[in-house]
Order: C-alpha cells, then sequence, then structure tokens
C-alpha cells in the first residue's frame, strides 16, 4: 500500500512528498490532474498551498474534502507505472 506521510507545497502546482517507504521528490500537480471541476480551487496558489496529508489514509488533501489518491503521484515521482512499493 503506498502511502503519503509528508506533503510540502513548493509553488507552481508542485509538491515535495515524502512516502513511508522513504522515497521522496518533487510532482507537478498538474501532469497528474486537470484544476476543473471540483478540482479547479487548486488553481488559486494560496488555496494549493493548504495541502494536508491524511494520516489515516496516506492521501494529500486540501479543504472541501479534495483529495489525491497516492499512487498516481507515486508513479509520477519514480516514473514505475503501476509501482508499489514495500510496506
Amino acid at each position: 500500500m503506498v502511502r503519503i506521510v509528508e506533503a510540502t507545497p513548493l509553488g507552481a502546482r508542485r509538491l515535495h512528498l515524502r512516502f513511508a517507504d522513504g522515497t521522496e521528490g518533487e510532482v507537478d500537480v498538474a501532469e497528474v490532474i486537470a484544476f476543473e471541476g471540483v478540482f479547479r480551487p487548486l488553481e488559486q496558489q494560496a488555496f494549493f498551498e493548504q495541502v494536508y496529508v491524511d494520516p489515516a489514509w496516506g492521501t494529500v488533501c486540501w479543504p472541501g474534502d479534495l483529495d489525491l489518491a497516492p499512487e498516481p503521484l507515486y508513479e509520477r515521482l519514480t516514473r514505475k507505472p503501476g509501482a508499489s512499493p514495500a510496506r
């Protein structure tokens, strides 16, 4: 199971992520999702910077129940489709 343990906003819709397996690095969230529909608020940098990690699920979240699953972020970071780190 892929779990995010830390997320730090870096500006320009980028996050520095650290995963439970120790993998870490920068991810451009705009490469993972479109900032449309429910994700439109993420276009605003002040809103984007309110990112936090849900400790129960290991997902990155924003106010208003916005969240992103860790798997596509991990894959984007490692460039390994279907990558699944050891627990």
